[in-house]
């Protein structure tokens, strides 16, 4: 059963609560904390970009440099620099934006949609190159290409693509084989449980130098940016915990690790993004991470009211 992890907390009451389910490992890949079903699957959503890279690069996949890598893993904003990352990498191997199969879309940066809308109605103005997973999109269209597999229906979870990536998932993961999701870009999605998601990211932090993990891990580090976007999560955490290798997911996953190979993964039952964040850091705090000056701002945020700081959104105290 999922746990209260999360409060809100306006004018000294508390308005709402988040409950949900998160584990830390230590470097061993043993439990230190475990609270609520962290052993039961879970659709991990875009925490599993960085396995589905990792199967890129087991099959063929040879990024032109860090920053492509990057973007295969990545839920971009849809800013001018993503957008021009997957151009790059559609080029370089001779597709349209009309074959990648994930749906037209809007960028989620604001500035960047309101360009996007500019004059246009939605449906006129949504591409495919802007959804946040049209990055891992080129990238499997590129490995589809290397390895002379049809490059439409790659979205099958028959197609030779996605069954080399459910078994590298599985390789990395562990996890037993069952019934697969369908994703929000319209790729399979393999359940993980949360003890095993965090198990794979301390395995991508302390893999070998050169190893597909270790490549994606140091894609990740080294563009936080890209793999997210302007005030993005992932692109705060980073930068406030040196050496972190981490990715969200929808619907409130999000899991990481240190340089040491401890690790956490969680799930936000409600799928609210507001409690991301100062879990995150609460979680980080616990793990005993190094921490930058970035970290204080990021550990509560604010609650308004008529535009002025009346409570905060925190994980509850004793918690962890």
């Amino acid at each position: 059963m999922s746990v209260e992890l999360v409060e809100v907390v306006r004018s000294g009451f508390r308005e709402c609560v988040h409950r949900g389910s998160l584990v830390i490992l230590a470097p061993d890949g043993e439990p230190v904390v475990a609270l609520g079903e962290v052993h039961l699957p879970i659709f991990p959503r875009s925490t599993n970009k960085p396995m589905q890279a990792i199967a890129l690069l087991r099959n063929g996949f040879e990024p032109a440099d860090d920053a492509e890598l990057a973007i295969a893993t990545a839920s971009h904003f849809g800013e001018p620099d993503h957008v021009a990352l997957v151009q790059r990498l559609l080029d370089r191997f001779g597709f349209a934006e009309k074959q990648l199969e994930c749906p037209p879309d809007l960028p989620v940066d604001e500035m960047a949609r309101a360009a996007a809308l500019a004059g246009r109605e939605r449906a006129e103005a949504a591409r495919r190159i802007y959804m946040n997973c049209s990055g891992k999109h080129a990238a499997m269209l590129a490995t589809c290409a290397i390895n002379g597999w049809p490059t439409e229906g790659y979205l099958d979870a028959a197609h030779p693509l996605q069954r080399a990536v459910a078994a590298t998932i599985a390789d990395i993961t562990g996890e037993p084989e069952t019934d697969l999701g369908i994703d929000g870009c319209g790729l399979p999605i393999v359940p993980v449980s949360l003890v095993n998601l965090a198990r794979a990211y301390g395995s991508f932090a302390t893999a070998a130098p050169g190893s597909p993990q270790r490549r994606v891990a140091d894609a990740i580090r080294t563009h936080p940016r890209v793999i997210s976007g302007t005030d993005g999560p992932d692109l705060l955490t980073i930068r406030s915990t040196p050496g972190l290798v981490c990715k969200i997911g929808a619907d409130g996953v999000h899991a990481g690790a240190l340089p040491d190979g401890r690790a956490f993964a969680y799930k936000i039952d409600d799928g609210h993004d507001r409690a991301r964040i100062p879990l995150t850091q609460a979680i980080l705090q616990r793990m005993g991470a190094e921490r930058t000056d970035e970290h204080a701002a990021l550990a509560a945020s604010a609650v308004l009211g008529g535009g002025a700081r009346v409570g905060i959104i925190r994980a509850i105290p004793g918690v962890l």
